[in-house]
């Protein structure tokens, strides 16, 4: 069953978020990869979303992802961000196909194929470009180790993308497309974050022998396809998932104060203008969010002299805002949100993960100065 053949592009995410949106509360508080979500988006087609028509995708742009995203955010965010490190995989892989899996692509837009991206390491932390894992030619076959850290979806991806030191030349980078069934990648330790705690980022050992086929791209080339394909689209990703659980503690705190009731006033809690001062700032930066998004997302489909500080600006500052508009939430719902009874709680927490992965909110910024002031930024 494919979105193009049995529903629109609405439907499909609605389909997905109602089963998201079922299982959240059970995903978060147990920890739990949601695998009936992502099952429901294996077989929506959203896999595909913005792989190429001919690789069996949708061919939709950066405005349909964000859009998908936000939704599925605003439902469980964990589910989001697995969906998001699918894409992000995905349209990497499309930037190059590893010669070796010349079918990889189309697998991954039919939902047969779940990716993820494995940048991060413990020896070089949120600095995810600069690798410190190593791949040595081997005959035909690289040998690569690496220990990767905050791996979504470890343990249930299909294909790993990975970055290491080129084995051509170590002051470069490459990226391959390992197989999860790949002899030598191992689960290293358990996930249990504050936030997305059923996203499954586990760290992962790898120590693999694999054929130079699954390279992405020629040699010393993963840092360009970071920095002009990986970049762009994750941190729209990242951005949308912000407002999406923005959009959801709004949600839920403006119908908190809507219904609940000062029984010896008689009127809801609306009714207190300290309580609307405080729905109408969380709502009024939020539109301001999802504006600067909009056009971040319209200046990756149609690059313009200023893309980059779209880029580099939009997620440091979404992830912000979404720090700020969960905390109002909580704080004019109180001790209903307080004591779990409305989701802002699980909002909330899930929020404060997008300013600490990287590239972190606070990198992001000095990035944004340094090319503002006309600085190189690395």
């Amino acid at each position: 069953m494919t979105i193009t053949q049995t529903t629109t592009l609405d439907e499909a995410v609605a389909q997905v978020t109602a089963v998201a949106a079922a299982h959240a509360e059970q995903v978060d508080t147990n920890g739990a990869f949601p695998i009936d979500a992502v099952e429901a988006l294996r077989t929506s087609g959203l896999l595909g979303l913005v792989i190429s028509k001919d690789a069996g995708g949708m061919g939709a742009g950066p405005a349909e992802f964000i859009e998908v995203v936000g939704s599925i955010a605003a439902a469980c965010g964990s589910t989001a961000m697995i969906y998001l490190m699918h894409v992000a995989a995905a349209v990497t892989v499309a930037s190059a196909p590893p010669t070796a899996m010349p079918d990889l692509l189309s697998r991954m837009a039919s939902g047969e194929v779940l990716g993820t991206l494995a940048f991060s390491e413990k020896g070089s932390r949120s600095h995810f470009w600069a690798p410190v894992s190593e791949s040595v030619a081997d005959g035909d076959d690289l040998r690569f180790t690496a220990d990767k850290s905050w791996v979504t979806s470890a343990g249930y991806a299909d294909v790993y993308v990975m970055s290491s030191k080129s084995a051509v030349d170590p002051e470069t980078v490459d990226m391959y497309a390992i197989p999860s069934a790949t002899p030598g990648l191992e689960i290293a330790g358990p996930w249990s974050g504050m936030g997305l705690r059923g996203n499954a980022s586990s760290p992962m050992s790898v120590a693999v022998t694999i054929p130079s086929g699954y390279r992405i791209g020629e040699a010393g080339s993963g840092f360009g396809t970071m920095m002009a394909t990986v970049l762009p689209w994750f941190n729209l990703g990242n951005s949308a998932v912000s407002l999406g659980l923005s959009r959801a503690a709004v949600d839920a705190a403006t119908t908190h104060v809507t219904g609940a009731r000062l029984q010896h006033l008689d009127q809801a809690l609306s009714a207190l203008p300290t309580i609307r001062a405080q729905v109408a700032k969380m709502s009024i930066a939020l539109a301001a969010q999802r504006a600067y998004l909009a056009q971040a997302a319209e200046r990756v489909a149609s690059p313009a002299e200023d893309t980059g500080l779209f880029v580099l600006g939009v997620k440091a500052s979404t992830n912000d805002a979404a720090l700020t508009i969960t905390e109002s939430a909580m704080r004019v719902c109180g001790g209903a949100a307080f004591s779990k009874h409305l989701p802002i709680e699980r909002a909330f927490r899930d929020a404060r993960a997008g300013s600490v992965m990287a590239p972190t909110a606070d990198v992001l910024y000095d990035f944004y100065g340094k090319a503002l002031t006309g600085l190189p930024l690395f």
